[in-house]
């Protein structure tokens, strides 16, 4: 009996074993087709040529990338020449392909080529040069690529070329709005720096001269509060960092605040734990803070400011609230988010939210920007959310865009 057992199960062992065969051999042939196969090798080959392509196109990125797009187009070399017509790279990196007069004739046609339009010339009875130009979508000159071929560029090669070149002239295009975006994020931050109002700087030496003699250990430690919060808004790093960072130095602040005020100013702080490494634009918190302790006290002689950080699902909502004179409503901009207006009133009234609530909106989208709830004499609230994780964005300012992990 138990031989028979035995019998069955190895039988039955061999049927699975050949249809898992069967099933392989069925898969490979659905997914792995030579078309396919084709098609993988292509977009891979684009993927690494866009890598290299991203970073702009300079002498170091065209090197790596010029092997990529020579397999893309399928010719014998291949030349990346920048929008000034100067050379950034050959491939093959050898005289295999490029001889003195091919060079001679590959120059010549990228220098035509910078008006614009596509050039083929025949050199000799066996080489053709093909040059493409690399044009954004407006038109503007990026580049040349050039291709060098031993047979004659029919409809086809040369739609592939064309192809080719509208590709990698769109890498380096999003590659420039890269650069032209980390531009305006730094010069937004230097906005905000510049923002930093010169009334508190003032205020604060003040306060810590009054301690000088009265108190010569708490003024020292006022002197480091200080350096230590002006050290971190006038650093050298990217546009973000992490909500505990932002928290520290707002502690600075408000402890030089408090230092000038005493017990007029109340403070009360409730942070989430698990908010603390999320990852906020650099200085995203300060204006708010400095509004509400500017705001908040004018025309009075006390104060309180709540600022709360909790956990929201996939967000972090952070409030920053005072119980000062409030605003008008009307100056602000009515629309989606109640996001601030731009007009000069409102930039005096609100030091840098305005710039807040577009860094907000252009790292995170329209559903991430500022909302403010106030009224006349019923003191502000401004609202942030910014998600918990996104890629793209990290706080060491590697990236523009977030790697909130």
């Amino acid at each position: 009996m138990s031989g028979q057992l035995a019998i069955a199960l190895t039988a039955a062992l061999i049927v699975v074993a050949v249809a898992a065969v069967v099933l392989a051999v069925r898969t490979r042939r659905v997914v792995a087709t030579p078309t396919e196969r084709a098609v993988h090798a292509a977009l891979h080959t684009a993927s690494l040529a866009a890598r290299a392509l991203r970073q702009g196109l300079t002498t170091s990125s065209a090197g790596t990338a010029a092997p990529f797009l020579r397999g893309l187009t399928g010719t014998d070399g291949l030349a990346l020449f920048d929008g000034d017509g100067r050379l950034l790279a050959r491939d093959p990196d050898d005289d295999t392909v490029w001889n003195a007069d091919v060079i001679a004739a590959c120059d010549g046609a990228a220098q035509e080529s910078l008006s614009g339009e596509r050039r083929v010339m025949t050199h000799a009875a066996t080489t053709a040069v093909v040059a493409q130009p690399l044009l954004t979508d407006a038109g503007d000159r990026l580049g040349v690529l050039v291709v060098v071929t031993t047979y004659s560029p029919g409809p086809g090669m040369l739609g592939a070329v064309g192809e080719v070149a509208r590709y990698a002239a769109s890498q380096v295009e999003l590659a420039e709005l890269d650069a032209s975006r980390a531009r305006l994020d730094r010069a937004e931050v230097l906005a905000l720096r510049a923002q930093i109002s010169p009334h508190f700087i003032y205020n604060a030496l003040n306060t810590i001269a009054s301690f000088v003699r009265t108190d010569p250990d708490r003024a020292r430690e006022l002197i480091l509060e200080f350096a230590d919060f002006t050290r971190y808004s006038f650093r050298a790093a990217g546009p973000y960092t992490t909500l505990a960072e932002e928290l520290r130095n707002i502690d600075r602040y408000l402890t030089l605040e408090r230092a000038r005020f005493g017990t007029a100013l109340t403070v009360t702080l409730q942070v989430a734990p698990e908010v603390l490494t999320v990852v906020v634009p650099f200085l995203a918190l300060q204006p708010l803070v400095e509004n509400a302790v500017r705001h908040g006290f004018a025309g009075r002689g006390s104060g309180s400011i709540e600022l709360v950080a909790r956990d929201e699902g996939s967000d972090c909502v952070i409030t920053v609230e005072d119980d000062g004179v409030g605003m008008d409503p009307d100056a602000l901009r009515s629309g989606p988010g109640d996001a601030l207006s731009d007009g000069a009133d409102s930039a005096s009234a609100h030091v840098g939210l305005t710039n807040v609530d577009h860094r907000l909106r252009a790292a995170f989208g329209n559903d991430y920007g500022l909302v403010v709830e106030t009224a006349i004499g019923a003191g502000t609230k401004v609202v942030m959310r910014v998600p918990k994780f996104r890629s793209g964005v990290r706080a060491d300012g590697g990236a523009f865009g977030v790697g909130n992990q």
